[in-house]
């Protein structure tokens, strides 16, 4: 005995595609042709009205908020649905939440799910098993699909070839390389910074020379001494008893001032 009735076919054929990535929707094309051929199986099985709710293209299903899945809910919930068609149960949902819920909204308005494999009716036990398990199946294949991806990522970085996000003023060329932003003016803006923080790094050293110097009992014309000679000052100065640094007087006669003095 068939299991689509009259009543089925006097209600609206939804037929409910999703993609889980952008990536995909621009290199899986063949998918979407087959889940929107769905439309023609529904004519093909009676229904004169076909709906179809492709407004989660692009999004996962394992979880995240999905405005065309809610609305075919909502349309369950309402009795308008005599169907619903996809061409496997992990279009409809990856997570046993939204899987048996909508199962369970199925058979308390008498709506029959279609995909590729079969024509079931969550009323009927073996049907309700099945669908059951092929909701499971769908999230386990979720979980496997993502302990794959993190351990290649794992391993990816422990090789040193993980580019996530790159740098400011960059961008990724290709999935191995970085290359400078072509953006002309975010070049001149990064270039403008670096020589800002060289000018004041080269202050800041200055500075610290300078109050070592006065710390050491020197004018500002010390920074004209010969390098080796001050550094000989600086580190290598007797000490007395109690461990206070003395002057050594002769050393500070050899020392060079500068020109203008």
């Amino acid at each position: 005995m068939t299991k689509i009735t009259a009543e089925h076919l006097a209600r609206t054929a939804y037929v409910y595609i999703r993609q889980s990535t952008p990536d995909q929707l621009v290199h899986n094309k063949e998918s979407q042709r087959r889940q929107y051929a769905l439309a023609d199986r529904a004519r093909q099985l009676g229904w004169t009205g076909v709906e179809i709710v492709d407004d989660d293209l692009g999004r996962s299903g394992g979880g995240v908020a999905r405005p065309g899945f809610d609305r075919l809910i909502g349309a369950i919930c309402a009795g308008d649905v005599g169907a619903v068609l996809a061409i496997e149960a992990s279009r409809l949902a990856r997570n046993g939440r939204d899987w048996h819920m909508l199962i369970e909204f199925c058979g308390l308005v008498a709506t029959i799910i279609v995909d590729e494999d079969g024509i079931y009716d969550p009323r009927h036990p073996n049907d309700r098993l099945l669908l059951g398990m092929k909701g499971t199946m769908s999230e386990l294949e979720l979980s496997l699909f993502r302990q794959r991806s993190q351990e290649a990522l794992r391993q990816k970085a422990r090789r040193g070839a993980l580019f996530l996000r790159v740098a400011t003023g960059y961008v990724k060329a290709g999935r191995d390389r970085i290359e400078k932003t072509p953006d002309q003016r975010v070049q001149d803006a990064f270039l403008a910074q670096g020589r800002r923080h060289r000018a004041a790094g080269q202050g800041a050293q200055y500075r610290s020379r300078r109050r070592r110097l006065e710390a050491a009992g020197l004018q500002h014309r010390a920074q004209y001494l010969d390098q080796s000679d001050l550094r000989g000052y600086l580190r290598l100065r007797p000490h007395d008893e109690q461990g206070k640094c003395r002057e050594r007087p002769q050393a500070r006669a050899a020392w060079r001032t500068s020109p203008d003095q």
